[in-house]
């Protein structure tokens, strides 16, 4: 296993970034292949029913929300010296982005490998701990969410912070968070405070949570909340006493990352500390 939990990749010593992966691996052959057959009619129609992009849509041609040009994501990163990016290929544009990033790598040794990741692109996120602190308690929601309940929760039913994910990529997260909260639990906030951003799951999303905090109370209560109905939501206010929500961690009734994350900072540095 390499360092980020894939199968390693043999290093190459003291070889820098050469000829194409075609030439070290011998897969071009298939993979050309695979592309050509999505001339096809057949093909293409395949490709689309299973969320793969089909032709160039995404690429050239708009996708189904109208982007072009996902294929270019990570090309002209320059950052970091030990990293050349090789090739970027659009596995899937459904809705969320899905791509397979090939590149060269330098190790602290000074040996070059080239190696590939996918990685799954939902946009970037914010969240929000709503806080009574004179009645000390917390306000949180409770909805479905179906990938925890295909992998080992018992009804999928998760306690949470309220928060989504940004409209556009240059929109600035408090005010998608601001959006989200009177959507999600009718309350419209006052001031808020910027606690941390954090990279949920790195080994492979490329989502960044921009995490926050703000008093509510029953004068900042304006709408019913509970989602949007053209959304699918479904979407439960719960009101817990901050001591009880932490209880909740302990148990496992509160499972959810972002959440813990909030009220743990809540205890040991936010409107809680002691």
């Amino acid at each position: 296993m390499d360092r980020t939990g894939h199968p390693a990749r043999p290093h190459r010593p003291h070889q820098s970034p050469g000829p194409p992966l075609a030439d070290r691996t011998g897969h071009s052959a298939p993979r050309d292949a695979a592309r050509a057959g999505m001339v096809e009619a057949g093909h293409d129609q395949l490709a689309h029913l299973s969320g793969r992009c089909p032709m160039t849509a995404g690429i050239d041609t708009p996708d189904r929300r109208g982007r072009t040009g996902l294929d270019q994501a990570g090309r002209d990163l320059t950052g970091n010296p030990r990293v050349k990016v090789r090739d970027v290929e659009l596995l899937s544009c459904h809705w969320y982005v899905e791509r397979a990033t090939t590149f060269d790598f330098q190790h602290a040794d000074g040996t070059w490998s080239t190696q590939q990741r996918e990685t799954h692109d939902r946009g970037n996120g914010a969240t929000m701990l709503l806080y009574d602190a004179e009645r000390e308690t917390v306000l949180l929601t409770r909805q479905f969410r179906f990938p925890a309940y295909v992998n080992g929760h018992p009804d999928g039913m998760l306690v949470e912070t309220p928060g989504g994910l940004l409209d556009d990529d240059d929109e600035h997260p408090e005010i998608a968070v601001r959006r989200e909260v009177v959507e999600e639990t009718g309350h419209t906030i006052g001031e808020v405070r910027h606690v941390f951003d954090v990279y949920m799951s790195p080994g492979s999303v490329t989502e960044r949570v921009s995490f926050y905090a703000a008093e509510y109370g029953p004068s900042t209560r304006t709408h019913e909340g509970g989602g949007l109905d053209e959304e699918g939501e479904d979407i439960e206010i719960v009101e817990l006493p901050f001591r009880r929500a932490l209880e909740m961690i302990r148990s496992g009734e509160i499972a959810d990352a972002k959440t813990i994350m909030l009220l743990q900072w809540a205890a040991l540095e936010g409107p809680f500390a002691k």
